[in-house]
């Protein structure tokens, strides 16, 4: 199958400061591919170098085969859609002005938006559950509900690869599981391909199909959850104990932080050892799975 996403030993850096480190990685075509790891481990960072915003000191990212490079800045703009974890609002425009404006790669000079182009912000905002807010400005908005009209507004450009920074973090959990479930009809019917950065591991679980792990800019492991997503990694990428079982709902994993006060609790049952004891000793064997 043909990469939508080719990244070669590519390293960021801020002001001499690299933040991603030699790091290498490939998306497929029509693959849902999730970044995660800690914070300040290089994930905005990561999805902006891919989006073209920031450039590599070192290494190359293609896109479907050519060089991001060599992307003029209307061919890129038909092909990728950027949703970043903070829009600025520096005008109240109104719900449907703001989807529309996800037109705008695909007219030309000085053109008006058509009959066609207004059916598609219109289906972009049922699809994102916002068609009834199409007439309040934008800045009267929740954050969950901003987050989802300028969701409509990437849609709407119809890009052949999505990059979503954190898209369910402003969301409460029903709308969280219609926006994922969203994500995921797209990848099958249109055959977007979704690259995501996401906190929330157990969401990457359910519906990626390749996870990146990061931590200070380098991979930890990448690859299916199974694969990635043992107590293991995410011990060595977090820092802190968890427990990984298999779902209920079906053949993927299901991580549970461990709060301090249950290691107390075993450490105390165990003989009295030290909640230090308690991590050393306790994490692997603790984890369902191990």
């Amino acid at each position: 199958m043909r990469d939508a996403v080719v990244v070669q030993d590519v390293s960021v850096a801020y002001d001499r400061n690299e933040v991603i480190r030699d790091l290498s990685l490939s998306v497929r075509c029509g693959e849902f591919y999730v970044i995660a790891g800690p914070n300040g481990s290089g994930k905005s960072t990561l999805l902006k170098t891919v989006a073209g915003l920031l450039r590599p000191s070192r290494g190359s990212v293609a896109l479907f085969g050519r060089p991001l490079a060599s992307y003029g800045r209307r061919r890129l703009s038909h092909t990728v859609a950027y949703l970043p974890q903070t829009i600025p609002l520096d005008f109240p425009f109104t719900v449907a002005e703001v989807v529309l404006m996800g037109r705008s790669p695909h007219l030309g000079p000085f053109r008006l938006e058509g009959r066609s182009d207004i059916q598609k912000a219109q289906e972009a905002m049922e699809r994102t559950h916002v068609a009834h807010l199409a007439r309040r400005p934008i800045d009267r908005l929740s954050g969950g509900e901003r987050q989802r009209v300028f969701l409509a507004q990437a849609l709407c450009q119809e890009p052949r690869l999505l990059l979503l920074d954190e898209p369910t973090a402003a969301l409460d959990l029903a709308h969280q599981l219609r926006l994922m479930d969203l994500l995921e009809e797209l990848r099958c019917d249109r055959e977007i391909t979704i690259v995501m950065v996401s906190h929330d591991i157990n969401l990457a679980a359910m519906y990626g199909d390749t996870i990146l792990l990061l931590k200070d800019g380098r991979s930890v492991c990448q690859g299916p959850p199974a694969q990635v997503l043992t107590f293991q990694s995410l011990e060595a990428a977090y820092g802190c104990v968890v427990l990984v079982d298999e779902s209920p709902l079906g053949p993927f994993p299901r991580v549970t932080p461990v709060p301090s006060r249950y290691l107390e609790a075993a450490a105390r049952e165990s003989g009295g050892q030290g909640a230090g004891e308690a991590d050393g000793e306790g994490a692997g064997q603790g984890a369902p799975g191990s």
